[in-house]
């Protein structure tokens, strides 16, 4: 294949990888800002409003490994445009949906839409470009889809205020119908190592992490001592154990547990869970306090959290250069300390009169905490195995992620509906404060396990800090 050829492809590879990452980060933010109009058109309870986001990321956690597996054994560039075929009718679905039931299932089949992009994605971008090359393109796409997730809340409330909530989903179409074909005819196909799949394995843990998060949610509604709730948590338990067994004795094991003896990387994923329960929850209690109690659009609300989400493109790629010259544990621990003083302080100052220049500074120093943070985590927890263990090792940290945004979800709503609810803006903002100060919580235990991150080895690591999409997408994607 002569070199022109050659160049053409990776052009080819690299444009239709981002377009299909833009599509799932996308759909992650523009959500938020349309969190209240949906509520409103469809009559969604708190507890519904959660399941709109949680049923994305649980589906999205729980299959990301298994379509990674099947990528590698039937074929990236297929499995690709299947997760593509995927996601594009799943969004339909939500365009169509005319009740919340509907609107979830249909979010929880674009989360597994979501697990199947994502990962062939960066699995076509390493077999398509040589490793000279692989971190330039690697780069424009971080930098592409990073546009992206920022300019998420914005562009959802710019088409949910200028046309419909449902628009946020339509916009998928048009792009998901051109980009499919041009994928199967314009990039090569690839395989990986063939990967034993672990279906009891992906089970066990789905299983276990609905009947926790199934029991944080319903806590409040049905009492936090009622036989449902207990229920839940009890076989979500009971379940997990039978996760870890099995794990044990498998021959190929979805979740490796030999990984977690390595310090750095049973702590920077216990970091990145927490991370994430903070980052998601505090993403879809502010976008709706900025509606509710400041009463602004929702073009207007995605433009009033900029200052907070801005922070990610600007501080991330400089905190993951700071990786290879201090370290992760100083930037996880500081950032998520940042973050805790952000979001505790917003929950002090967040009452019925606010304004909204009084938001402005805590967001900031919020985001440039979770900015620091982000490569960070990723970096102790991909960076500390051996080169031949970064592909499933990034997959379980992208699990526990998308596990931790759901279960942040979870807990926040929890707080929010025992000590607020939607009745009036002081209601709203009576839950909110106490939300947000529980976030500042989560944010402090991501810290104290970004403490148990090991001191800086003297070689660098195997793989470089994190690009911006593994911080960005996949942390709220």
């Amino acid at each position: 294949m002569s070199k022109e050829r050659t160049t053409v492809e990776q052009r080819w590879v690299l444009a239709l990888t981002s377009i299909g990452s833009v599509m799932v980060a996308l759909d992650v933010l523009v959500v938020a800002a349309a969190l209240t109009t949906i509520r409103q058109d469809l009559g969604a309870t708190m507890e519904q409003l959660e399941w709109t986001v949680n049923a994305y990321s649980l589906s999205f956690a729980m299959l990301l490994m298994t379509a990674a597996a099947l990528g590698d054994r039937l074929g990236r560039r297929r499995t690709f445009a299947a997760g593509l075929t995927l996601f594009t009718l799943a969004s339909v679905g939500c365009a169509l949906a005319t009740s919340v039931p509907l609107l979830i299932a249909a979010r929880a089949v674009q989360g597994a839409g979501a697990a199947v992009v994502m990962p062939l994605a960066m699995g076509l971008l390493g077999a398509a470009f040589p490793p000279e090359r692989r971190g330039w393109a690697i780069g424009i796409f971080s930098g592409i889809t990073g546009l992206a997730v920022l300019g998420g809340p914005m562009i959802g409330g710019a088409v949910t205020e200028g046309l419909a909530w449902q628009w946020i989903f339509w916009i998928n179409v048009p792009v998901g119908l051109v980009a499919i074909p041009m994928v199967l005819r314009r990039i090569p196909e690839s395989r990986g190592a063939a990967r034993r799949l672990d279906p009891r394995g992906a089970t066990l843990i789905t299983l276990a992490v609905l009947g926790l998060v199934w029991g944080v949610v319903r806590g409040a509604v049905a009492g936090w001592s009622s036989l449902e709730v207990v229920g839940s948590f009890v076989a979500g338990a009971l379940l997990l154990g039978g996760f870890l067994a099995w794990e044990k004795r498998a021959e190929q094991p979805m979740v490796p547990l030999s990984f977690f003896r390595n310090r750095a990387f049973s702590a920077g994923n216990a970091a990145g869970f927490f991370l994430s329960a903070a980052l998601f929850s505090a993403v879809f209690f502010v976008a709706q306090f900025m509606q509710a109690v400041l009463a602004s659009g929702p073009l207007k609300a995605g433009l009033q959290l900029m200052p907070w989400t801005a922070t990610l493109f600007v501080v991330a790629p400089v905190a993951g250069r700071l990786v290879d010259r201090i370290g992760e544990r100083p930037l996880v621990v500081t950032g998520l300390l940042l973050n805790a003083i952000g979001m505790a302080w917003i929950g002090l100052v967040a009452d019925p009169g606010v304004r909204y220049g009084a938001l402005v500074a805590p967001m900031i120093v919020a985001g440039c905490g979770v900015s620091m943070a982000m490569p960070a985590a990723q970096s102790a927890a991909t960076g500390s195995l051996p080169r031949e263990a970064v592909g499933i090792a990034s997959g379980i940290y992208g699990m526990m992620r998308q596990l931790g945004g759901a279960v942040g979800v979870a807990i926040l709503a929890a707080v929010f509906a025992t000590n607020g609810g939607y009745g009036s803006p002081a209601l709203f903002s009576a839950g909110f404060t106490r939300a947000l100060v529980v976030c500042g919580v989560l944010s402090l235990a991501g810290a104290a396990a970004g403490a148990g991150i090991a001191r800086r080895r003297t070689e660098p690591p195997s793989v470089p800090a994190p690009a911006l999409v593994d911080s960005l997408v996949e942390e709220v994607g």
